[in-house]
């Protein structure tokens, strides 16, 4: 495995150059809890020089073609590639990501910036009927899409590369520029994106990367007046004080869940099984899609919990840079407490830990709870940790109930031979996608993504992003004059 070479003290990426700042914080290994680098708290003039960074730089964007625009896209996308090592080993260390899953990633953050180079060479606006209304003869209307200017985007830790990657990608697309907060868990990604980015041409203050508090460098992102749009994938409560604070700004939010599968009686267990446990516990559960809640058909209801249990101690647990490894520690020690704090809140309220429930140092055990009611934080609250609850339901019918007894609505899952029966449900799903026949937890990076009710606004895939970062320019031809 190629070793990263880590600076022991990052710098701030503004206006294409690489700036130190007066303030810095360690940053730590969620696994081993080393001191892996110092990382730059921005003040809130550096905040403010980096907005203006990408204000100034929003005339060079413009003036870049869409082939230009594209090409940049895929000049990153073989830097990636001679890269691929290197990127990994920094999602591994910054966020416990077990390295196979880091290479997913890393896999996922290639396609997602190879879709983004498609797109920058295919926008295109339409011809519009005037003659159709009256007064409109002789007249020729065409719309065009035009950048919005500033994007600000605010990234969790989880995928520190491919979801920086679902907001930095669309937005080089479309001519806009950008001022990038990573998680502080994990930034050494989206400075390695800057650095590859200013080798692969683009302009200067186009990306801007900068790190520190939320309360100053989110706040400040949030209400400047410059700022066209916010991007954020977060917390709902963090993301409700962003469209309260953001004002007249877009705002694309992807917030949380905890999503759901239903297997129905006719279900083969031993062909899903395997999938149910990478669903639920893929990078330790952080992920949004994570599979939470199972709802099985009681008449194969206890098949189920025990093959689920067989698959889920399979599981290696251990070093995140071990090749081996499926399951290692949990973003921080905070959220293990919190984990725990959950597990025991559910024992103590009637249900049933099979499996797991205990933590080693801050590796939390593979867990899985029974009987659980609905009413439970590990329930009706995103557990973002290594936690599954399997409860048994008489009907698909009681099963969709249950499904939608929730503040979130990002996917559902739903496994079933009776295709009547999925549609049925996909229907009455009260969610921004179904997965028939498969968990919750599939996402592919040009497809729609996001939800209804508190798992936010706003659609991310490549496509649809692109839509979401471009203002529709009508221009009308008077041809009578």
């Amino acid at each position: 495995m190629v070793q990263a070479k880590i600076e022991s003290e990052q710098k701030l990426f503004i206006n294409g150059e690489w700036r130190k700042a007066k303030e810095y914080t360690p940053l730590y290994s969620p696994y081993s809890g080393e001191e892996i680098s110092k990382v730059p708290m921005a003040s809130l003039q550096e905040t403010e020089d980096a907005i203006e960074a990408a204000v100034q730089a929003q005339a060079a964007m413009r003036m870049l073609t869409a082939y230009e625009r594209s090409e940049i896209l895929y000049n990153l996308v073989n830097l990636l590639k001679q890269n691929y090592d290197r990127a990994a080993v920094l999602i591994a260390l910054e966020a416990a990501k077990p390295i196979g899953t880091a290479k997913a990633e890393v896999d996922r953050t290639i396609q997602t910036y190879k879709f983004a180079a498609q797109e920058a060479s295919q926008l295109f606006g339409e011809t519009i009927p005037l003659d159709a209304a009256p007064g409109g003869q002789n007249r020729l209307g065409y719309t065009k899409p035009e950048p919005l200017g500033v994007i600000g985007a605010i990234t969790p830790f989880n995928f520190p590369m491919n979801l920086v990657a679902h907001k930095v990608g669309p937005a080089i697309a479309t001519g806009n520029t950008i001022v990038l907060k990573p998680a502080s868990q994990t930034p050494l990604s989206s400075f390695f994106l800057a650095e590859l980015l200013h080798e692969a041409g683009l302009p200067a203050g186009a990306l801007n990367v900068i790190t520190g508090s939320g309360r100053v460098v989110g706040d400040h992102i949030v209400t400047h007046e410059k700022v066209k749009m916010i991007t954020f994938t977060g917390s709902p409560e963090v993301g409700k004080q962003i469209r309260e604070r953001a004002g007249l700004k877009r705002a694309t939010l992807e917030l949380g869940s905890n999503s759901a599968a239903i297997v129905d009686e006719d279900t083969e267990i031993d062909r899903v099984i395997g999938r149910c446990v990478q669903g639920a516990f893929s990078f330790q559960g952080q992920v949004c899609i994570s599979l939470q809640r199972v709802y099985v058909h009681e008449n194969i209801y206890d098949a189920f919990v025990e093959k689920f249990i067989q698959e889920t101690k399979k599981l290696t647990i251990g070093d995140p840079l071990d090749e081996k490894t499926d399951v290692s520690a949990l973003i921080s020690k905070g959220d293990v407490d919190r984990a725990l704090a959950w597990i025991n809140e559910a024992k103590d309220r009637g249900a049933t830990v099979v499996t797991g429930g205990k933590a080693e140092g801050n590796i939390l055990l593979p867990t899985v709870i029974v009987n659980a009611s609905s009413q439970l934080k590990v329930s009706c609250q995103e557990v973002f940790a290594p936690i599954v609850v399997i409860n048994p339901v008489s009907s698909v019918e009681q099963a969709v109930e249950e499904v939608n007894n929730s503040r979130f609505g990002l996917q559902a899952g739903i496994y079933t031979r009776d295709i009547q029966k999925a549609m049925w449900v996909s229907d009455r799903l009260e969610v921004g996608g179904v997965m028939i026949n498969d968990i919750p937890t599939f996402r592919v990076d040009n497809m729609p993504y996001g939800g209804v009710k508190e798992s936010g606004t706003g659609r991310e895939g490549i496509k649809y992003a692109v839509k979401e970062m471009t203002e529709t320019k009508l221009v009308v031809v008077n041809n009578n004059y």
